[in-house]
């Protein structure tokens, strides 16, 4: 049995910048934060020579080309496994959250099924791979920051070339400033769930067409997320907060479903109750609200979230990126 996590993230600057549509023309740079919220997946060697997975549904089939799964599928596939293997997946979250766990997902299932193989692989190589499987093999409309920050973990600066490259960098942050922060960002479930395909296909369509005020947009964001990474190392975090509030008004405008009535609602319910700002994370549409709130206004905007009836998840930054948690596989 071999047992194989990787983490969710928040994109705390940046967000976007990745995507193809907008990388490849110009370049893209955002400062990510793995947080300890996981998907799990173990591998087992199965008796029968079938293939078994075990999701929100579960599978039994001869071969790998009879799988439904296609990210199962296409990591059998690439780290050429046929058969006799028993694979499950459990998440701390829900998909479709915003917090990038389908990469998650693809990042510790092939990590598991390279531990199966007793191939040694690095975080580099696991994104890659992941990327390839997601957005090159199943045409995903998404970006590269959830496969690589999935993989490496931390509080990290990606910058991805036009050439397809990424550099990866982990953000200098000293351990104060990180309690600070953990302290001071309420996480809100908004109660949606959503694809985050539904909006990235309109806001890629846009980028690809080269309308002029979608490309200042991300512009912007992109400059946000090197704002936010000094931000991150001078330790003046309150300036965080009003960068968040930027960022979400040039995202909300990025596409027509990034936002609607209900979720203007909780936003400015959370700005009006202290919040100094925030975002939907992810492509937008639904999933996890961040705030970011001052000691001070914390009591009163956790106050207002509950009397709207919303949920605060609680959480703290991940250090280690994809790991294996338990390894006891017999060939």
């Amino acid at each position: 049995m071999i047992v194989s996590r990787a983490p969710v993230r928040f994109s705390l600057g940046g967000g976007g910048t990745d995507l193809p549509a907008y990388s490849d023309r110009f370049g893209g740079y955002l400062v990510s934060a793995a947080i300890d919220k996981y998907i799990y997946v173990t591998a087992n060697k199965r008796f029968h020579r079938d293939i078994r997975l075990a999701y929100s549904k579960t599978e039994i089939v001869p071969s790998v080309d009879r799988i439904e799964h296609p990210i199962f599928r296409e990591a059998l596939r690439m780290t050429g496994i046929e058969h006799s293997i028993e694979l499950t997946s459990v998440a701390d979250l829900p998909a479709n959250s915003g917090l990038g766990s389908s990469s998650s997902f693809t990042v510790a299932l092939l990590n598991a099924l390279h531990t199966y193989r007793r191939d040694f692989v690095s975080s580099e190589q696991l994104a890659r791979e992941a990327c390839a499987i997601e957005i090159e093999r199943l045409g995903e409309p998404i970006g590269k920051q959830d496969q690589y920050i999935a993989a490496y973990g931390n509080l990290t600066a990606f910058t991805f070339s036009p050439d397809g490259s990424v550099h990866v960098e982990p953000v200098p942050v000293r351990d104060e400033v990180m309690d600070e922060l953990e302290s001071n960002l309420l996480i809100v479930w908004s109660g949606i769930e959503r694809p985050a395909r539904v909006v990235l296909s309109e806001q890629g369509r846009r980028l690809h067409a080269l309308e002029p005020d979608v490309v200042e947009r991300m512009h912007r964001i992109k400059e946000i997320g090197r704002d936010v990474h000094r931000i991150l190392v001078t330790g003046r975090l309150d300036d965080y907060g009003e960068l968040l509030h930027a960022h979400w008004t040039q995202k909300r405008k990025l596409a027509s479903k990034m936002t609607d009535e209900v979720l203007d609602e909780i936003y400015e319910l959370a700005r009006g109750a202290g919040a100094l700002g925030g975002k939907l994370m992810g492509a937008g549409g639904g999933g996890f609200f961040m705030f970011y709130v001052r000691p001070t206004e914390k009591r009163r905007v956790l106050e207002a979230l509950a009397a709207r009836g919303l949920r605060v998840l609680r959480f703290r930054f991940d250090l280690d990126g994809a790991r294996i948690v338990a390894n006891l596989h017999r060939s």
